[in-house]
């Protein structure tokens, strides 16, 4: 902790007072305990406007699982959040499915199929890791196979589905809610918390990955 702390000491002197300000002031709010995870998104706005909607919730990180398609969101529709929020690229296999619940993550496909529970009656207990599938095809079969649950959001008219970005804004928004209002220590713990904060300044800074790396090796430290 030490070490991220000097390193956060010592970025700031390269970040305006506003960015340092709004760094702390959004940084207490983030949170990883739902965990949004895309299988292969081919249509760039569409990941674009998932990351922004991912960040606008407060959710900083998103895992992009890659198989025809890599994940490069369009940066004049993500406004800015790409600075904010990690992609994680793995790619779309097993492993990869499996390396996620082991972090702890119940996995959750967003599907219709396999006896989804429905959105608002939908209750968080743990942390979960919230698939949501392709365009065209929706959640792959293996996916759905390996979910611990599925999740859906009611439908009203005769389409059956929404756009997979806006699937994700409902879906992030309103478990959102649902961790507000309840008991659950939901935020960043303080080491992870601390790394995000050095992650943003970085983003934020002219030549960020040089000076950060420099800093790094000058002092023996790892991240």
């Amino acid at each position: 902790m030490k070490d991220l702390e000097k390193t956060y000491e010592y970025l700031q002197q390269f970040l305006t007072e506003e960015r340092l300000r709004k760094i702390e002031h959004f940084a207490p709010e983030s949170s990883d305990f739902i965990l949004p995870v895309i299988e292969d998104i081919y249509q760039f706005r569409n990941a674009a406007a998932i990351v922004r909607s991912v960040e606008a919730c407060g959710f900083h990180k998103v895992v992009a699982l890659q198989e025809e398609y890599s994940f490069e969101p369009n940066l004049r529709v993500t406004k800015g959040a790409d600075t904010w929020v990690e992609v994680e690229k793995l790619p779309r296999n097993m492993d990869s499915f499996q390396q996620i619940k082991d972090r702890g993550y119940k996995m959750v496909a967003v599907s219709l199929e396999k006896n989804a529970k429905f959105l608002p009656e939908y209750e968080i207990t743990q942390p979960i890791a919230l698939v949501f599938g392709t365009e065209m095809q929706g959640v792959s079969e293996e996916i759905l196979d390996f979910a611990d649950e599925t999740l859906a959001i009611p439908m009203y008219g005769f389409t059956r589905s929404f756009n997979v970005s806006v699937a994700a804004s409902i879906c992030m928004y309103e478990l959102k809610q649902k961790l507000l209002k309840s008991n659950i220590d939901y935020k960043l713990n303080e080491e992870k918390l601390l790394r995000m904060k050095i992650r943003w300044a970085v983003n934020s800074m002219r030549s960020g990955e040089q000076i950060f790396e420099k800093f790094l090796r000058d002092n023996n430290f790892s991240f």
